[in-house]
């Protein structure tokens, strides 16, 4: 059974965009061909769970994924970090073979 986790600081950010917002069911992840690499990761809130989509819940928050990408994605951990000036989402994905220079595309 494929398995996505979060990390208490994605969550806490998750939630934290969820109520500025004042809806949203959870962050979806997805990824699309891209980059010099293969695929990228693409994030959006989810205001709704479509037939089909998986759902994983992590400390009090949902990560809603298209089944297509769940290969991709399996035994994937999100978390949420803070660098210098930069605060961003960092996958941690074993699954990943190569990542290009510029960090904005991998492959499997």
């Amino acid at each position: 059974m494929a398995r996505i986790s979060i990390t208490e600081a994605a969550a806490h950010q998750i939630r934290h965009v969820l109520d500025e917002r004042g809806e949203g069911m959870g962050l979806r992840v997805a990824v699309k061909p891209s980059g010099c690499s293969g695929y990228s990761y693409i994030l959006d809130f989810a205001d709704e769970v479509a037939s089909g989509d998986e759902v994983f819940e992590d400390h009090g928050v949902r990560i809603i994924v298209d089944p297509e990408a769940l290969h991709i994605l399996d035994g994937t951990e999100v978390d949420y970090v803070n660098e210098g000036l930069n605060r961003f989402f960092r996958f941690n994905n074993p699954n990943v073979k190569d990542e290009c220079g510029c960090g904005e595309s991998f492959s499997v």
